[in-house]
């Protein structure tokens, strides 16, 4: 049975320079929905004082169901977000990225979809034009053209960090998922198409924050990402 409508995963490493900041505006947003929540951190071996301030805001909103689970060694976004969905207890789980480049504010229009008979809602990132952001946003373009070469996926952004599920419908799928990083998200979204799970992608503003700083290699991260892609693309297509 679920104890609370929603599950909110907090994949946290490194982010003690928005941690603060972040935390309120989403707990705000969140008391202004009807809905009953908790909010997982889940802690991956950060360098520095994420640790602390997780406990501190456990401590600050004690009237707000607040949990953590802190990993011994660095184990991966893709694997942070999986433990906190396996320790979840909401009809909906989803994560979202703690530095609200995707800004909180989504929040309430990303669940009612699933109220709506769908099981997946997931961001679509459009980018604000700044300079900063041209390398990334034709490497994000790259990679779109060849995912839906070697996948077939019909989705135009898989790998945004904005996503919610039925928990019913994603806990069987996380069995079958093999990446414990960045490429979780487009492995997830494959699967959900494979088992023909209804996903609505909804658009966003991604904006990015200039007060964090980013933990994006582009070009040693898009390589991996490329690795990753064409190694599930063979296993994926054989089943």
């Amino acid at each position: 049975m679920d104890k609370y409508d929603l599950s909110l995963i907090l994949a946290c490493y490194n982010e003690s320079e928005i941690f603060e900041d972040s935390v309120q505006r989403i707990l705000n947003t969140l008391d202004k929905t009807d809905l009953t929540y908790e909010v997982i951190f889940v802690e991956d071996k950060s360098q520095d004082n994420t640790v602390e301030l997780i406990e501190q805001a456990i401590n600050k909103y004690p009237r707000h169901n607040l949990l953590a689970f802190f990993h011994q060694t660095n184990q991966g976004r893709g694997q942070t977000v999986i433990d906190g969905f396996l320790n979840a207890k909401g009809k909906i789980v989803g994560y979202i990225d703690i530095d609200l480049e995707i800004g909180e504010w989504y929040l309430p229009k990303f669940l009612s979809e699933i109220d709506k008979n769908v099981d997946v809602t997931s961001a679509l990132r459009i980018y604000d034009f700044s300079l900063w952001a041209l390398p990334r946003y034709f490497a994000s373009k790259g990679y779109v053209w060849l995912r839906k070469l070697l996948l077939g996926l019909p989705y135009q952004d898989t790998e945004g960090g904005y996503k919610f599920f039925k928990r019913e419908k994603i806990l069987p799928l996380l069995k079958q998922t093999k990446s414990k990083g960045w490429f979780f998200d487009t492995e997830i979204m494959a699967l959900c198409f494979k088992h023909k799970l209804k996903v609505k992608e909804i658009p966003t503003a991604f904006v990015r924050r200039q007060e964090k700083t980013s933990t994006v290699r582009l070009i040693p991260d898009s390589i991996n990402y490329l690795k990753n892609l064409i190694k599930f693309s063979i296993s994926f297509k054989l089943k």
